[in-house]
């Protein structure tokens, strides 16, 4: 009897739904036989030469042509095909490298975590686990990066996020750059170690080098005045997939550091989100121009974003929640212990008074 795969989906209803999204994400699983007749979708790069002995071969762990493949997992679309089928992604900024909150990030319900390099204290060693406790959810990565360089770029796509964000894009010379840095040449400058990084499954998935480029989402920051006037070249660039507004230093650029809300700042965020949706919608079938993403901020939340035309918002930072419900809970109690106190200063009642003295009689 021929044995078969088993597929099945797992959805939790206790996981918080995304404010964008009400409905949990499901997690789907796809277990292959222990002895497939057909061969493993992954094969390695460097195949292992056959035994030549008349001598049984041992399979080896990686070969694909062995009977003993590993259980295949089924993953979900990617964020470029999910921005292209015209959805609005919602995300999480995780800046203190814990994988046990890029865990509750991904089984909360967040469509994305953007794993910050560039603000957060840590680097691509630290990165790594928190991308691992992601892929353990099926949550896509996005890695930004502290500088746009060829060196930072090959380190953090080495890793295998599913998209990489570059800060302080001016330019269309710095967005071509970047898009260099992610393309393996000819086609752009991007140090090859394919055969045993993460990206490609350390060499076990064949068709990393033909897909790489369709699966990765390149995101470019336009954070200054400069970039705004630039903004049309940039998103001319081919391989720039997204524009992700940076408010805090747009302001700071203008002069308005205190203030990313001052009216000038917001007329400027309004001028650039005006040219990347214009752009989009004049492209064929929204095939070509850039995606719209961005930071929620107090003055202008994910709702509102949402309605003006961002199809990625970034609505939270891991240490901002755990800051503002740490410090309502310390709130909390020291009010109860205000309230507590002003009940004590209070003179009893008659009835109050009745019970004490009757706790002392007896």
């Amino acid at each position: 009897m021929a044995a078969s795969s088993i597929s099945f989906t797992l959805t939790s209803p206790f996981l918080a739904s995304s404010r964008l999204h009400p409905t949990a994400k499901p997690l789907s699983f796809s277990f292959a036989p222990p002895f497939p007749k057909s061969s493993s979708p992954f094969r390695t790069l460097f195949p292992i030469a056959s035994n030549s002995s008349s001598k049984p071969s041992i399979p080896s762990p990686i070969d694909s042509s062995s009977s003993f493949a590993a259980p295949s997992l089924a993953f979900n679309p990617t964020l470029k095909s999910r921005l292209r089928n015209g959805e609005t992604l919602y995300g999480l900024f995780l800046l203190s490298f814990s994988p046990t909150l890029a865990e509750i990030a991904g089984l909360s319900g967040y469509d994305f975590v953007v794993v910050d390099m560039e603000h957060g204290y840590g680097g691509i060693s630290d990165a790594l686990p928190c991308l691992r406790a992601l892929s353990a959810t099926q949550t896509p990565a996005i890695l930004r990066i502290p500088e746009s360089s060829a060196a930072w770029a090959k380190k953090a796509l080495d890793l295998g996020p599913q998209g990489i964000m570059f800060p302080m894009i001016d330019s269309s010379k710095e967005a071509k750059k970047a898009v260099s840095y992610c393309r393996f040449p000819p086609a752009g400058v991007r140090g090859s170690a394919h055969p045993v990084v993460r990206a490609s499954k350390y060499g076990i998935d064949e068709g990393y080098l033909t897909n790489y480029e369709d699966e990765l989402l390149i995101m470019c920051q336009i954070e200054s005045e400069q970039a705004v006037k630039k903004i049309d070249d940039i998103m001319e660039v081919d391989g720039v997939d997204c524009i992700q507004m940076g408010p805090l230093d747009m302001s700071g650029s203008m002069g308005y550091l205190w203030d990313p809300g001052h009216k000038k700042v917001r007329e400027m965020m309004r001028k650039a989100e005006k040219a990347v949706l214009e752009s989009k919608s004049k492209s064929k079938n929204g095939e070509k121009g850039a995606f719209l993403c961005g930071f929620s901020m107090p003055h202008d939340g994910p709702i509102d974003m949402r309605k003006r035309g961002y199809q990625m918002i970034s609505g939270a930072v891991d240490i901002g929640l755990f800051r503002t419900a740490a410090v309502e809970d310390v709130r909390k109690f020291r009010m109860s212990e205000m309230e507590d106190s002003e009940d004590l200063d209070q003179p009893l009642t008659h009835k109050e008074e009745d019970e004490e003295d009757k706790y002392w009689s007896e």
